[in-house]
């Protein structure tokens, strides 16, 4: 599809919907999964001055309903997976008028009472309304609300960051002076767009005329997805270049005594090129790294990274693997995404970069954490940011608004930073999820998790302490094909995959391989995990356990394995008696 018709399409979704009665300032929910469509009824808002809402379709039905009556949403653009949730609470949301189902024909939509008062309609027959009711654009001023984000968060309601063309704009003109996407560059849209990162991305890309790809809505296809399109750009998450970075090493690892070697000449001296400004011989590529290249499609230029901390060893891994800068940036829906962002060609690993032009950015102390900006060598403290891409507050919530704005426009992320030299910031800790061990040594767990996702068994980890204990207990969810062959390696004979994750001998290897990890990571005395519970179950969004930006929810991931925890915690008791509690 061009921009010319994607731009058509727009123009006729905005109409139809002046057409359905939807004047300036009205909310448009979109509850679906990345598509084309996603993005032109955005681009329609942008156009008509409407107001869009996204609408994590993993969020859960509560959460669309409580998001839908907050933010008066008037029409609602959804697939069919998604309408059968929206019908199951139609006459609990008055506000909505419209709905439009996106990849369904309307002979094929269900039909709604009169008495409902909504009218339900395909996305082909609302298009086709639109081109024969062409309305002209009604462009929004800069100072007028984009879109309202709701963020899950790790408790509590859903709560809507409220975002101005302006706030989107000025996020966007930061980006330009530090990344180069140009109209030759192909993009893999598969990160949630209902999520500010993918969705500053997708401003960003549409600002520099790049043609987007979307994944055919199945993570699990991903790479088929990939080798298919073959982007130039890939923008991803952690937790997924951690699984990339454990699978090449655990191939590199099995492959034999020889290709091992080879890999490590190839991998030693690509990286001494790399750190010294040089060209590294295309020998490697050809004998090595091109087979790894095609697994991203062979063709990925740039790769970005943001959510979460990416881990220094991993980022310069993926560098040398992959031929091409990885760019870790740092952001917040709060401030339409980027607040800083690694530049071109800074080698040096562990830091998010510098800040984003379109905003400022300033340390504060935190006494109770004994971080100061008169820390030395390094000046500590909370990250705050001001300018004009910080948000307007929380909709129809002014109270938790003045919690993270302060009188002279400073947002109060809740991260602890540390200024490195050249302007770079680390973050370095959370105001939030820390917690105290019963000796009193403060625990980041996220710090500790991210150390611990480069264990090969490790898909994903939540690492559990309190102040009752003087240790930390870890509930890991295994990489199912790592442990069958760790089993067949060491002859073990098991029934099923489930029993053999309470097998002690397979605790005892994975607490081995997470205790090397740490080892090398040089994690604390006290950060080393004593005990580990493996579960074969995912943490995802749709068990309660992930926010929708891949962010463990304790107090949800707590409740969840009270059990286990509890079960780790005595045996530890019973084969120590006394440190472990306090």
């Amino acid at each position: 599809m061009t921009y010319g018709e994607a731009g058509t399409a727009r123009s006729a979704v905005g109409s139809a919907l002046w057409h359905h009665g939807l004047s300036k300032g009205a909310r448009v929910g979109l509850y679906f999964i990345n598509r084309p469509e996603w993005l032109i009824v955005d681009h329609a808002c942008s156009a008509y001055s409407y107001i869009s809402v996204p609408l994590y379709d993993t969020l859960g039905p509560d959460a669309v309903k409580y998001i839908v009556n907050h933010a008066d949403i008037q029409a609602i653009f959804c697939m069919p997976n998604t309408l059968d949730a929206l019908l199951g609470f139609v006459v609990e949301i008055p506000s909505v008028s419209l709905i439009v189902v996106v990849g369904e024909l309307d002979e094929h939509l269900p039909s709604l009472p009169s008495t409902s008062g909504v009218k339900l309609i395909s996305y082909a027959k609302l298009v086709s309304q639109g081109y024969s009711t062409l309305q002209p654009f009604c462009p929004p001023k800069p100072e007028d609300v984009a879109t309202i984000c709701y963020t899950s968060g790790t408790t509590g309601t859903p709560k809507g960051v409220v975002l101005t063309h302006a706030n989107m704009i000025a996020s966007v003109a930061g980006m330009c002076y530090s990344i180069d996407f140009n109209s030759s560059d192909i993009y893999i849209s598969y990160l949630p767009l209902a999520h500010i990162y993918e969705r500053a991305n997708q401003v960003f890309s549409a600002h520099r005329g790049v043609a987007t790809g979307f994944y055919q809505g199945d993570n699990l296809k991903l790479m088929d997805d990939l080798s298919i399109l073959r982007p130039t750009i890939f923008c991803s998450v952690p937790r997924l270049y951690n699984r990339i970075y454990a699978g090449i090493k655990n191939a590199v690892k099995t492959s034999g005594a020889l290709r091992e070697r080879l890999f490590n000449a190839a991998y030693n001296s690509k990286k001494q090129a790399i750190m010294s400004g040089s060209k590294s011989s295309p020998v490697w590529d050809r004998l090595v790294f091109n087979k790894i290249k095609a697994k991203l499609g062979g063709r990925v230029r740039f790769m970005g990274s943001g959510a979460s901390p990416l881990s220094a060893d991993v980022m310069e891994f993926l560098r040398v693997c992959f031929g091409c800068p990885i760019r870790e940036g740092y952001g917040m829906t709060e401030t339409s995404c980027v607040i800083s962002i690694m530049d071109d060609g800074d080698n040096l690993t562990g830091h998010v970069g510098s800040p984003n032009p379109a905003c400022e950015i300033k340390l504060m102390d935190v006494p109770e954490m004994n971080y100061t900006t008169e820390d030395q060598p390094y000046p500590r403290g909370e990250i705050c940011v001001r300018g004009p891409t910080v948000f307007q507050g929380y909709y129809k919530d002014d109270a938790q608004t003045r919690e993270v704005m302060d009188d002279d426009g400073w947002l109060h992320t809740g991260d602890i930073g540390l200024w490195l030299h050249g302007g770079r910031l680390r973050i370095i800790d959370r105001k939030k999820n820390i917690f105290k061990l019963a000796q009193g040594e403060y625990i980041a767990p996220e710090k500790v998790e991210n150390v611990y996702a480069k264990c090969k068994f490790v898909s994903q980890c939540f690492i559990y302490g309190d102040s009752s204990n003087s240790c930390l207990v870890a509930v890991v969810s295994v990489d199912p094909d790592i442990l069958k062959d760790w089993a067949a390696s060491e002859g073990i004979k098991y029934e099923d995959l489930g029993k053999l994750c309470h097998d002690r001998r397979a605790k005892a290897a994975v607490l081995a391989d997470m205790d090397a990890i740490g080892r090398e990571a040089q994690l604390r005395g006290f950060e080393f995990a004593k005990a580990v519970t493996l579960v074969l179950e995912p943490f995802t969004m749709e068990n309660g356990l992930l926010t929708p930006t891949f962010k463990i929810k304790r107090p949800q991931a707590k409740s969840y394995f009270a059990k286990e925890i509890s079960n780790m915690y005595a045996e530890l008791a019973a084969s120590n008696p006394g440190p472990q509690k306090m």
